[in-house]
């Protein structure tokens, strides 16, 4: 691919794989069309094929010129910039893999602070006796996910590593995004605002551990994996400025974790209404069965708005509108400044206290 696309030692970036003599032993018996073996990582004839596999099957959304950097064209002056890494088992699953999940993180992480996503970088640690069929099989989800949000991928690097040294493949991304519009912010958030979320909550780990445990939920309560930047913009674009106060995408911690952290942030108390809870029954279902709750669950394709009270109407047809956006509803409202809090109104009017997780509650599911 680009820049780091390469051998280190060639003027392109790869570094050789850290390997030992009866490890290249082992990986001669495999055949490289096939199978990742640790020679890919050498920095030699075997890493240039296994780039010009991955950059081809990029196509037009690789923009990389096999050189030591990017360089790019910004429009603004002021832009977003993130990075996030990605290490979700299985790695393939029902309507996506850790490809997609990827490129949605990334740009989620960018469009949820009010930048227009343009470019990401891409960088694998790939684990000798990888299928190449599933890596070339993760690249095209890339490739497909990066058409849909519209962004290019410009920059990238790849490492093998001996098997056992990784789970198939981990991923990591740096994203770059132009602010065109003045940026949405967690200090602007204050008592009185609406907390809306853009669909349900629960279904991407739902489909994960269904998957892992053999559960039979992950046919219907698919992965909401999703870029997210388009529905974002059409938010911001239609919505005066400084109406939207804060957005988040709801990824590790679920929602119990975005509440705090907006809980905290402002020294308010955050409220919200069980049964306002977008949550598909095949999916609370499940969570029951798992003996875990669905509001501490990742997602990798919901938002969380905090607006201002007269235009959480508006925003929440706005965001119905949009395919990824249909299941939306208002949840809840920031409380009064009396210090850091989260409140969950039960069904019955009653409210209890949320505490925030102390540790995991799941094994790693992005």
């Amino acid at each position: 691919m680009s820049t780091a696309y390469s051998p280190a030692g060639s003027g392109n970036g790869v570094a050789p794989a850290h390997i030992e003599i009866s490890g290249v032993a082992g990986a001669a018996q495999q055949d490289p069309n096939q199978t990742v073996v640790l020679d890919h990582g050498t920095g030699a004839k075997l890493s240039r094929e296994l780039v010009e596999r991955i950059s081809n099957t990029l196509g037009d959304t690789y923009l990389g010129t096999m050189e030591d950097s990017a360089v790019l064209d910004l429009p603004t002056s002021r832009i977003a910039f993130t990075t996030d890494s990605f290490v979700v088992t299985p790695t393939i699953f029902g309507n996506g893999d850790i490809g997609k999940i990827a490129v949605c993180g990334t740009v989620n992480d960018l469009a949820v602070s009010g930048a227009r996503p343009l470019y990401l970088t891409l960088s694998l640690i790939i684990e000798a006796g990888m299928a190449m069929s599933d890596l070339l099989t993760i690249i095209a989800s890339v490739r497909d996910t990066a058409r849909l949000a519209g962004i290019k991928i410009v920059a990238g690097d790849t490492k093998v590593v001996r098997k056992g040294d990784a789970d198939q493949i981990f991923i990591n991304t740096a994203g770059v995004g132009v602010l065109e519009r003045p940026a949405v912010s967690i200090r602007n958030v204050r008592p009185g605002q609406k907390i809306l979320l853009s669909g349900y909550i629960g279904n991407h780990s739902i489909h994960l551990l269904s998957i892992r445990e053999g559960l039979g939920f992950d046919r219907n309560v698919l992965s909401d994996c999703a870029p997210l930047n388009h529905m974002v913009d059409k938010v911001l674009s239609r919505v005066p400025a400084g109406k939207i106060a804060s957005l988040r995408d709801v990824t590790r911690g679920g929602l119990c974790a975005v509440l705090h952290e907006h809980a905290r942030a402002v020294n308010c108390t955050v409220r919200f209404e069980r049964n306002a809870l977008p949550v598909l029954p095949e999916a609370a279902m499940a969570a029951d069965m798992l003996g875990i709750d669905v509001i501490h669950l990742a997602n990798e394709g919901c938002l969380c708005l905090f607006v201002e009270p007269d235009v959480a109407d508006e925003v929440l047809a706005i965001l119905r509108d949009d395919p990824d956006g249909r299941n939306a509803a208002v949840i809840g409202e920031v409380g009064p400044a009396t210090g850091p809090e989260v409140r969950m109104v039960q069904p019955d009017g009653t409210q209890i206290t949320i505490e925030e997780l102390h540790g995991a509650e799941l094994p790693r599911l992005c």
